[in-house]
């Protein structure tokens, strides 16, 4: 090869080296490609993992795998797949195509006119698929063994006979009519094809066992024959049974667990009754129909109260018991007053409850209120558990043991919740037999929970932060933890609020004891509390890892609760303080030894899933430079990639994340994330924004997916064109939050500074909620910051302190005295905090350019905070812009909102730090009269 060759050669290869390392840089249009795992499950004999995957916007897709990674099934637009219980059949729901509904929101298309979806099912077996549909909704058993149902429309081609209870399971007869179109509910057999169509059925239901199938038939207003009722079709004996003759409305189906008893409300009443009468039904599948259990007449129902139409209904494992809701008659409207002649007022009580806007944004709830009775059928005994003074009653998993939790709470402390954290009441039991309560606590703060077999009350008091047991049948209570050396607290609490614990781990598979976590170990405790043992041997404290049990979801019935037994291997997640690595540890309980690592490195294992004898695992994985993909394996070490949903991320220039630490002001140690450009070039200087909350840097190996911001800052796309993105935690002293932020984000940003690829003079801050008032603080209190951006912010903790949230219709007075915002105090007791901490009162000093956005419909922080803000800068002539996105939340909801806002921060950020041209929008803002008609994003001179 001659030199001139090899010159050009090598000069070839430089620049196509160069080629490869200039990526583009994230556009807003490439958004809609990322794609996000959504359901995923492994089957219980780990031969098959199935798995959707959703888009942003576009059309999903379902897709069926072994565990050696062999597509089986792709279902386009495909989403909650439910495969049988024999491992045969999966059933997947299609939807329309994205575009095909958006077309017919455009053309503003009736419900019944818009696309439907329809059913795939999947044969593994014989590798083949069946479409059905289009259709209304389906339901299965619990576990899919041989049947589905689904509703459709389909054209009546004549009248049916319906003179005969059977006659309900025939296909629509051949006589001519018109052209009509009918509901016609269809049962469907996925090994034989074969199907029935129950005609004018409008509601339909499987027993979890798929033994029965129920569905009623409405009936038309003058419909005289006998065909409305409620049926049962036996799916193997093939014969159908009218259990309830007559028009009626039928609620809360709802079958025993072993499917020998069925029960549900009855409601007889004209559709124009102000007040219903329902009753509660119960069938025997033994018996010929179905009978009157329980009605507002029933010896045990209190004077004045019945059964309403919201009553839940729920078996006991055993069938023994039925519970249901019972309420007070609500008193009803008199119709014959003419509306516009009385007044429409609101009056408030001081003794009130709750406050008049809580009362008004819970009406469906306070409504439907009901309080819980159970009968008894081995007695024919109803007993009501609780009444107004005793509002609710837990019950055990099972539901079939002698005890039930419940609590008294007085007027005074139910008005307290106004203010304070946490709740104040008399912690009782309630025996299910009788009724009877026995006190178990008075005046406790804490958390309570009943043990599994209802032998005792577990209870963590907020104000030693210990664990007690109480013994039920003894009625002896143990402290559990107060000889340990250790809290079970929140260690990191830095809020006036009592710390929180951190929670039951599970409990003992023998009954006797409860295991618990502390910050970063898992203890095992008798009922007794004598024989406390740190399972994981002091080995999370004393390598600062936090481990946490994994268990694995269960499709079998009331297997919520989790037992540990010593003698198996339980899997923990960890996560290491120090290097914010995290990882998975193998622990044997009754080796006495610490967890052994399986895996510990920088992802983020999350949706970890195992097949019926925790033998294969199926998990997925990510950090912030890998998309979140799922992974099948043995062992957690030598996995297979089942995924691979963003492959488009390769051709942007992405980013990465890494740790900081620093010293503040005071001396305290600080973390932080900083990510950078993949392109970053330390001969560059970059402009900066921080983005913050409260701690983030527990995220460091996070996944953030590119999509259009709810109002927080999008920290891939500012990455990829070319910022500095800075995620500090923030510490907070009580009493001094605004002093916090300055504490730590200044100072970081200042360390940051000292680099020379960092632009000093082109710093912005942006922050959304909490984040959102930091922000406002900080523009306060220095203008070092050459942009600023907050999203619902407080500024005046004055007249936020004695707002609303108009979500919930909860006074913002506990979050300023015991939660998020830190004071510690009333108003009264300390206004010198509330001035301290209002950046109101310091807009004068801004010099910082900011934009707000503060939304009409924020149910958490009154819009009035934001237009105070925004009134006051600019009276003072400060550059001040307020974004109101119309009825949208909080947090933007609206996809096309969180477009255009992600817009606007860059295009905000993008003149303030980086120079560039000022759109429309924040040169001259939008007039009333072009909303709507120009958005103010074009650069015009």
């Amino acid at each position: 090869m001659n030199n001139y060759f090899k010159i050009f050669v090598t000069v070839c290869s430089v620049f196509s080296i160069a080629q490869a390392q200039e990526k583009p840089p994230l556009t807003m249009e490439a958004f809609d490609s990322w794609k996000s795992i959504g359901y995923n499950a492994i089957s219980k004999s780990g031969k098959y993992v199935y798995y959707t995957v959703n888009a942003q916007e576009g059309d999903a897709y379902t897709e069926l795998k072994d565990q050696n990674n062999n597509l089986l099934l792709h279902v386009a637009r495909g989403v909650s797949p439910k495969l049988s219980k024999d491992e045969r059949f999966l059933v997947n729901t299609v939807k329309p195509f994205y575009k095909e509904t958006r077309d017919a929101k455009i053309k503003k298309k009736k419900p019944n006119e818009m696309p439907q979806d329809s059913l795939v099912f999947f044969d593994i077996q014989t590798k083949q698929s069946t479409k059905l549909g289009p259709i209304k909704s389906w339901k299965a058993a619990r576990e899919i063994d041989s049947y589905i149902a689904f509703s459709q429309e389909l054209e009546v081609k004549g009248k049916a006979d319906t003179t005969k209870a059977d006659t309900s399971i025939t296909k629509a007869p051949a006589k001519k009519t018109s052209a009509k179109k009918e509901l016609v509910v269809i049962l469907y057999n996925l090994r034989t094809k074969d199907t029935l169509q129950f005609w004018k059925a409008e509601n339909f239901y499987f027993d979890d066992n798929e033994k029965y199938f129920v569905y009623n038939i409405k009936g038309a207003e003058k419909d005289s024959t006998k065909t409305p009722g409620l049926y049962v079709y036996n799916l193997q004996d093939k014969k159908v049974k009218k259990i309830y003759d007559g028009k009626a409305t039928f609620q809360n189906i709802t079958f025993s667990d072993a499917s020998d008893k069925l029960a549900f409300v009855v409601d007889t009443s004209s559709a124009k009754a102000l007040l219903k009468m329902p009753s509660i039904y119960q069938y025997d599948f033994k018996a010929e129909s179905a009978k009157e259990l329980i009605s507002k007449n029933t010896a045990g129902i209190p004077n004045n109260w019945y059964i309403p139409t919201s009553t839940n209904l729920s078996f006991s494992a055993s069938g023994n018991r039925l519970f249901f809701g019972i309420a007070p008659i609500p008193k009803v409207k008199d119709t014959t007053l003419v509306e516009f002649e009385h007044a429409k007022v609101d009056i408030w009580h001081w003794q009130d409850e709750l406050l008049m806007t809580q009362q008004l944004a819970s009406l469906p709830l306070l409504k439907n209120k009901t309080y819980r009775a159970v009968y008894h059928f081995a007695e024919n005994k109803l007993v009501p558990l609780a009444n107004l003074e005793f509002e609710n009653v837990s019950l055990t998993e099972n539901a079939d043991e002698e005890w039930g939790l419940t609590s008294y709470t007085s007027l005074e402390n139910k008005i307290a919740r106004q203010w304070s954290y946490g709740t104040r009441s008399d912690i009782y039991v309630v025996s299910l037999n009788n009724g009877n309560r026995q006190l178990v606590r008075r005046d406790f703060l804490g958390n309570t929970a009943l043990s599994p077999k209802a032998t005792h009350v577990l209870l963590f008091d907020k104000e030693n932060q210990n664990w007690y047991a109480y013994n039920i049948s003894t009625k002896t209570t143990a402290c559990l933890t107060c000889n340990l050396n250790v809290t079970f607290g929140n260690e990191d609490n830095d809020s006036p609020a009592l710390p929180q614990s951190y929670g039951i781990a599970g409990w003992s598979n023998d009954h006797k004891g409860v295991y618990l976590y502390d910050k970063y170990d898992l203890w095992y405790v008798d009922f007794d509390g004598k024989t406390p043992k740190n399972i994981t041997q002091s080995a999370g404290r004393n390598n600062k890892i936090r481990f946490r049990l994994i268990s694995f979801s269960s499709n079998k019935p009331r297997s919520m609760t989790t037992y540990l037994d010593p003698k198996k291997v339980v899997l923990l997640s960890s996560f290491n303080e120090n290097d914010k690595q995290n990882g998975i540890f193998k622990l044997e309980i009754a080796k006495n030894k610490a967890p052994k690592e399986i895996i510990q490195s920088q992802h983020v294992y999350k949706r970890i899933s195992a097949d019926e004898n925790q033998t294969i695992f199926t998990y997925s994985r990510e950090n912030y430079q890998e998309s979140t993909n799922l992974f099948v394996s043995k062992d957690f070490v030598k996995a297979t990639q089942l995924t691979d949903i963003n492959p488009q991320q390769k051709q942007y220039n992405w980013g990465t994340a890494e740790l900081v630490r620093w010293k503040t002001p005071k001396g305290y140690d600080a973390e932080g994330i900083l990510y950078k450009p993949e392109n970053f070039d330390p001969n560059k200087k970059y402009p900066i924004i921080a983005y913050f909350y409260e701690v983030l840097s527990d995220g460091l190996y996070n996944y953030h997916e590119p999509a259009p911001t709810p109002s927080r800052l999008m920290i891939p796309y500012f990455v990829s064109n070319g910022y500095l993105v800075f995620a500090p935690d923030i510490r907070y002293e009580i009493g001094h939050p605004g002093k916090s932020a300055e504490e730590y984000i200044n100072s970081g940003m200042r360390y940051l500074a000292k680099n020379s690829w960092v632009d000093s003079t082109k710093m912005g801050i942006q922050g959304q909620s909490w984040g959102g008032y930091q922000v406002t603080h900080l523009i306060t209190s220095t203008n070092m910051y050459a942009a600023a951006w907050a999203g619902a912010p407080v500024v005046n903790m004055t007249s936020a302190y004695g707002g609303i949230r108009w979500q919930t219709g909860m006074s913002r007075q506990f979050q300023y005295e015991k939660t998020q915002s830190r004071l510690g105090a009333t108003l009264w007791e300390k206004p010198e905090l509330y001035l301290e901490n209002s950046p109101l009162f310091n807009m004068d000093k801004v010099t910082t350019p900011v934009a707000i956005m503060h939304n009409d419909n924020d149910g958490a922080v009154p819009w009035y905070q934001g237009i105070e803000m925004f009134t006051a800068l600019r009276r003072l002539q400060k550059p001040v812009w307020l974004l109101n996105y119309n009825g949208d939340g909080h947090n933007l909801m609206e996809r096309q909102n969180r477009k255009d806002i992600q817009r606007r921060q860059a295009q905000f950020f993008d003149h303030f730090l980086k120079g560039k041209p000022a759109a429309d929008w924040i040169k001259k803002g939008v007039p009333a009269v072009n909303k709507g008609i120009d958005w103010g994003f074009n650069i015009t001179d």
